[in-house]
């Protein structure tokens, strides 16, 4: 794609001036937009984003001290601290040269200019501006991104075959796609999958746990905010959506979003446009969402949970990820890749698995899929005591209600840990609630980032 071409604001009170730089910028396809006041140039910047700014320092109130231009100097740079901005003036002096630089002027430029230099510093400036957004994205990334390995998939069975000829078709269109599987399934590796077969695969893919952020920081997470905005906004911060621009938003535990925000999300999904917390300028964003869920959204809309129109946004297409106990050809393919994988970050030789293992990973009924096989397979890596992996390695225990499961193995007089009562009391909740994380954490008295806390502890998708 074609770059855009860079944008300036331009602010000086003679129309001979503006028309000139005008004509200027058109001859170096530069998109120039031209206002005659202060005012107009802070109404301006509060409506559209800008690459630099070049501003006259005296206008009508006061045509000599360069007070007024220092004055906007000053409310541009707190509008948007990244935003370059040269100053010009025919009542040129150190003084007010140095004044200008002291308050984040990134050049100065006396009247009568001259064209190459003029243009020269403009360069150098939309350079520099986007130097400053490219590291404050990088830093941003450097929070939210690094999270997860690479995305390997395993699908030798017929239904995930089904589903991956299904993301095959839809990975090349920039349609909504909903991810539906219980918890462990792996939404997350289909949605790097998904993310990596677009025709985005090149810009970020950036994941959000929705279960994870408190609601009062929703709006300033996702949308991001611009310095006091609060009393802890102590700099601009680059939101979510913004953050994806141009890429892959990945929405986990869509069903988690509180109902007061989801007007908010639908907006941004259905104009592509946002305000960040604290500012009145609208940013427009170019995002391909993907969300998951384990949650039945159909029955969280018929209880008045969650938004039908929002529904009807993020289900353009639907991916239904079968459960680990239906992809029977994958589970040894996958302990086997697990076990190289452990081996290698722990440095052990990669091990096999004894026939009595394989036939435990067979029987096994898998309530935590895929992510719960990891564990287990983590888990007997670290214990390793010889070159195979037997059944007691493994230590699969039945989840209760299951024959030979925890209700059955665990009399009422036996004693069990605290971590032990924890995890039963949590995995106990989360069954009686079908896996929704939001009533689970009301049974337990618990925030949902604390549950979510609680699970990844005791490795329960």
């Amino acid at each position: 794609m074609a770059m855009p071409p860079p944008s300036l604001l331009i602010a000086d009170d003679q129309r001979d001036i503006r028309e000139a730089l005008r004509l200027l910028c058109k001859a170096e396809r530069i998109d120039a937009h031209c206002v005659d006041s202060p005012a107009a140039a802070l109404a301006a910047l509060g409506t559209r984003g800008f690459d630099a700014a070049l501003i006259d320092l005296n206008y009508a109130r006061d045509t000599t001290s360069g007070r007024e231009g220092l004055d906007l100097l000053r409310a541009l740079r707190q509008a948007d601290a990244e935003l370059p901005v040269v100053v010009m003036t025919a009542w040129g002096s150190i003084d007010l040269a140095v004044e200008a630089m002291r308050l984040g002027a990134g050049d100065f430029i006396e009247k009568p200019w001259d064209n190459a230099r003029l243009l020269s510093v403009l360069r150098n400036q939309f350079a520099l501006g986007g130097s400053r957004r490219q590291a404050a994205r990088l830093q941003r990334e450097n929070e939210i991104l690094q999270q997860g390995e690479a995305s390997g998939l395993i699908a030798e069975s017929a239904p995930m075959r089904q589903v991956l000829a299904q993301l095959e078709r839809v990975a090349p269109t920039d349609a909504n796609v909903l991810i539906l599987g219980e918890n462990g399934t792996g939404k997350g590796v289909l949605a790097r999958l998904l993310h990596e077969r677009s025709r985005r695969a090149g810009r970020p893919l950036v994941k959000v746990n929705m279960g994870g952020i408190p609601e009062s920081v929703f709006e300033a997470e996702m949308f991001g905010h611009v310095k006091g905005a609060f009393t802890d906004a102590k700099s601009d911060r680059i939101g979510r959506f913004e953050l994806a621009d141009g890429g892959t938003l990945f929405l986990d535990e869509i069903a988690n979003i509180p109902l007061a925000q989801q007007p908010k999300l639908l907006r941004v999904l259905e104009d592509g446009e946002l305000e960040r917390v604290g500012s009145s300028r609208t940013l427009k964003v170019d995002v391909r969402l993907v969300a998951a869920t384990n949650a039945d959204l159909a029955a969280e809309v018929a209880r008045g949970a969650f938004r039908k129109d929002l529904l009807f946004r993020l289900n353009t297409v639907e991916l239904h990820l079968p459960p680990l106990r239906e992809r029977g050809q994958d589970i040894r393919r996958l302990a086997q890749a697990f076990a190289t994988r452990f081996a290698r970050r722990y440095q052990r030789s990669t091990p096999l698995f004894s026939d009595d293992a394989l036939r435990a990973l067979d029987t096994y009924p898998w309530p935590g899929n895929v992510r719960e096989l990891s564990h287990a397979v983590e888990r007997a890596i670290l214990m390793l005591d010889g070159e195979r992996i037997d059944a007691d390695a493994l230590n699969l225990r039945p989840p209760a209600g299951h024959p030979g499961g925890a209700a059955a193995a665990a009399p009422s007089g036996e004693s069990m840990s605290v971590d032990a009562a924890e995890e039963r009391l949590v995995r106990e909740a989360l069954d009686r609630t079908g896996g929704n994380v939001q009533r689970a954490a009301g049974l337990l008295g618990l925030s949902r980032p604390a549950l979510y806390r609680r699970m990844e502890k005791y490795g329960i998708g």
